[in-house]
């Protein structure tokens, strides 16, 4: 073991929570960066801006599934690495990244011939209209070719955390997103690309994030290094990677799900202006959950490590701090939203119109998210104490269980506006839920030996 393996058991925890936290959280920021800035220079273009702002948006869906498949991956798999360091088991660790590789070969593969085949049916049955198909067509056909890029730079950058080296996590993204931002503009306007710009910009800068990624954990600096000998798929590895990673899978594969409930229901109840508003909403969202999830996602490799290593109280002390921040950030940029929403929606579009419909429906869009911090850090904590079943349950309540079935309902009553209430009291009702869970059982999960598949 080396030094970052050693000192997730030893370290002072808050300092060891910031200097692992910090740069997650930065990594989980600038990764929105590559949808983020695609629609804010995708909406400012000149004539159809807002129209081709709201076509990459339908996209969302199928984007969202393929980065969901490399959480399956490399969030089910991660935390199982962790613990096996904690414990000690360095060659076991080794076994689950080689496992992964393969996995995320096999799911990029899979993923892109079956996107390419299905695209256009698919993107009508999101919401897309005649004036849109065009946009989102564009977009989604460059996008699903760098699909294996995507799967490898997020699905194993998350075993460059799990060893405690999230500066070099961090860089990765950090080099793929400054790519990014240096292309979009010169793509999208300069070459006069438009949204295939966008496509081919988001593409190649994961790319390199993607080379970065496989030449850490190729090279000595890596503490578990990717081996050929380990990526033969192992029967009890694969499945325990895909018990835990079916909840963060869910968890994303679903917001899919959501996408797709939201934006036919506002073409069916609004139209165009509508569907570009929850483009918009969706974007503001990540904007704050993202960085939330990605203190969980730094976090975790501690909790992990030392629930391994039988050291219960830095357990404790660790969720305690996680839980301080999820919640106060949570509430914090939900004040921020509420009070200056136009200030947000203009960030995407000049469309005046546009921006009045999402200043007036975002504070009620995003009134439930105070309370989301605190199903985040509890979620997080289950995941990484190896908590499967838990953490499924979680995954499925907010979208699947509450989410879906409200956006659906509520706007037979109350119209369109219905489908935005939708969000605030799901968020509300399962972060309630949460926490009650937590409550009953974290106790009786410390008190266990790990079942950390080997």
């Amino acid at each position: 073991m080396n030094n970052n393996d050693k000192r997730l058991g030893a370290e002072p925890i808050p300092r060891l929570i910031f200097s692992l936290a910090l740069p997650a959280v930065a990594a989980q920021l600038i990764n929105v960066l590559y949808n983020i800035v695609d629609r804010i220079y995708i909406g400012h273009m000149e004539g159809a801006g807002d129209l081709a702002l709201t076509g990459v948006g339908i996209t969302l869906p199928i984007l969202m599934v393929i980065s969901a498949f490399s959480a399956f991956v490399g969030m089910g798999g991660a935390p199982l690495a962790s613990i096996r360091l904690g414990e000690g088991d360095h060659k076991g660790a080794e076994r689950i990244l080689g496992n992964s590789m393969t996995l995320l070969m096999i799911i990029s593969v899979t993923l892109t011939v079956l996107f390419l085949a299905f695209k256009r049916p698919l993107l009508y049955l999101f919401g897309a209209s005649g004036n849109l198909i065009g946009y989102a067509d564009s977009y989604l056909t460059i996008y699903l070719i760098g699909t294996i890029f995507v799967q490898i730079s997020l699905g194993l950058n998350t075993y460059i955390s799990a060893q405690g080296n999230a500066k070099t996590a961090m860089l990765s993204v950090l080099i793929g997103a400054i790519a990014n931002i240096i292309l979009d503009p010169i793509l999208i306007f300069w070459a006069g690309l438009g949204v295939s710009g966008a496509a081919l910009a988001t593409i190649f800068s994961q790319a390199l994030s993607a080379v970065w990624v496989m030449r850490f954990l190729l090279s000595e600096k890596s503490v578990i290094r990717l081996r050929r000998q380990n990526m033969k798929l192992d029967r009890k590895i694969v499945g325990s990677i895909a018990a835990l990673g079916v909840s963060p899978f869910l968890m994303q594969s679903t917001e899919s799900l959501v996408n797709v409930v939201f934006n036919s229901g506002l073409q069916k109840y609004g139209g165009d202006l509508y569907v570009g508003s929850m483009t918009i909403m969706q974007s503001v969202m990540q904007l704050i959950v993202v960085p939330i999830n990605g203190f969980g996602q730094g976090v975790q490799p501690i909790i992990s490590y030392n629930y391994g290593a039988r050291l219960d109280g830095r357990v404790r002390q660790t969720f305690r701090v996680l839980i301080t921040i999820t919640v106060s950030v949570a509430a914090a940029m939900c004040l921020l939203v509420v009070f200056f929403p136009a200030a947000f929606a203009s960030i995407f579009t000049q469309k005046q119109e546009l921006i009045d419909l999402t200043a007036r429906m975002l504070p009620v869009f995003m009134a439930g998210i105070f309370a989301f911090g605190a199903q985040m850090g509890c979620q997080a904590t289950f995941l990484a104490l190896g908590q499967s079943k838990i953490s499924l349950f979680l995954a499925l309540l907010r979208k699947v269980i509450l989410l879906v079935p409200l956006a659906l309902i509520l706007p037979r009553f109350f119209g369109v506006e219905g489908i935005y209430f939708s969000e605030p009291i799901a968020d509300i009702l399962s972060a309630a839920t949460a926490v009650l869970l937590f409550a009953l059982n974290f106790n009786k999960i410390l008190g266990k030996p790990p079942k950390a598949g080997k």
